[in-house]
């Protein structure tokens, strides 16, 4: 991959001009089948103070497993990391053939929330149309101050696999849309999770000021084929995102969502989660009334004095296999378990990531599933 510099998002653009075929815009459900599996080699200090060493081994086994499952494409900040890294996989017996190396600056390795989003332009009755990637604005949540590196990595990602690239746009404000892809779950059939403290926020870590809950819904409509979306309130304490979905609540079939619960009553998420409990209770689809499995909270965990946000429901599913965060917690065989019985055919599989959640992410918000093309 090289380092061109990126088509501007430009304001007023209409976002899929590059797009051969006609019809709507259709983003697939996390367990349709991969071509591969998008991370960042993880590089910044500060979001890992002294455990930037162990976190790159975590990866590694997380690598390990996924290039099992399908091909792994790794974003690295430099040749040098890129040997160091490529050393390391080796030694863990990683099949290194397995392996796409791209070479690609970024801030943060968080590619869920500034990777973009793949699509499908579904043609008439078919759901195998042409493959695209939308590229939507990205600001570091309303949070930090570097992200210019990568809110480019979606144009790069686009240009490595010769895919058109779609940018949202908010006419009214004629600006593009910020988005992050953890901040909203799919089931591919239109149906999407997401919250209203993170996406409707307008004070804290305000995304689009004056789009509001209407345009929002008609922009991941128009964008992402989300026909009907489900709000919940607020995510987990410690989510330095401010609420994204996939910590809270993940669907794991067209009908069926996975949904944290919290039932120590003097913990800080017994009532935000208690109730998203209650708003999914007597939701209905197309496919009829939704299934709730409850995933159980691990204990609170912290670090330097702050809540982590730590959450088995920021679980990844590849091909093959379901990759899920551990914590040295009770409840890890539980979540695990339970996450077994809704995934029967795919292998689930725990990843230490105590020292990876120090980033304030874990597994979900650390991998881009591409389609097929």
């Amino acid at each position: 991959m090289t380092r061109n510099d990126c088509i501007p998002k430009q304001a007023g653009v209409p976002g899929w001009l590059q797009l051969k075929q006609s019809g709507p815009l259709v983003m697939p459900a996390e367990w349709s089948p991969h071509r591969a599996t998008w991370l960042v080699w993880p590089h910044n200090r500060k979001d890992w103070p002294g455990k930037l060493s162990a976190v790159s081994w975590c990866y590694v086994e997380i690598v390990r497993q996924l290039s099992l499952s399908e091909p792994v494409a790794i974003l690295f900040e430099n040749a040098a990391a890129e040997r160091r890294a490529l050393s390391q996989l080796n030694r863990a017996g990683v099949n290194l053939n397995r392996i796409e190396q791209f070479v690609c600056q970024t801030n943060r390795g968080w590619i869920r929330d500034n990777g973009g989003s793949f699509v499908r332009r579904h043609h008439g009755d078919s759901a195998e149309g042409e493959l695209a990637l939308v590229d939507w604005e990205f600001n570091a949540w309303a949070k930090y101050s570097n992200w210019t590196h990568d809110n480019k990595v979606p144009e790069r990602i686009a240009s490595a696999r010769a895919l058109p690239r779609v940018v949202p746009q908010d006419t009214r404000r004629k600006r593009a849309v910020v988005f992050e892809g953890g901040s909203l779950d799919v089931n591919g059939e239109g149906v999407g999770l997401a919250t209203e403290e993170c996406l409707l926020d307008e004070s804290i870590q305000p995304r689009n000021i004056g789009l509001g809950r209407s345009g929002l819904e008609q922009v991941l409509d128009d964008y992402l084929g989300v026909s009907s979306l489900i709000w919940l309130g607020r995510g987990i304490a410690g989510d330095d995102t401010h609420g994204h979905v996939d910590d809270v609540a993940r669907f794991v079939s067209p009908n069926t969502v996975a949904l944290a619960t919290e039932m120590n009553a003097s913990d800080v998420n017994h009532a935000p989660l208690a109730e998203n409990w209650e708003r999914l209770q007597g939701v209905k689809t197309t496919a009829g009334k939704l299934t709730v499995v409850p995933i159980p909270m691990p204990g609170p965990l912290r670090f330097g004095g702050k809540r982590l946000p730590a959450s088995y429901l920021n679980f990844y599913v590849a091909n093959k296999v379901v990759l899920v965060p551990t914590f040295n917690d009770p409840a890890d065989r539980v979540a695990l378990g339970r996450l077994a019985e809704l995934f029967p055919k795919h292998k689930v599989t725990g990843i230490h990531a105590l020292d990876l959640v120090l980033g304030f992410g874990t597994v979900h918000c650390l991998t881009l599933q591409e389609p097929f093309h």
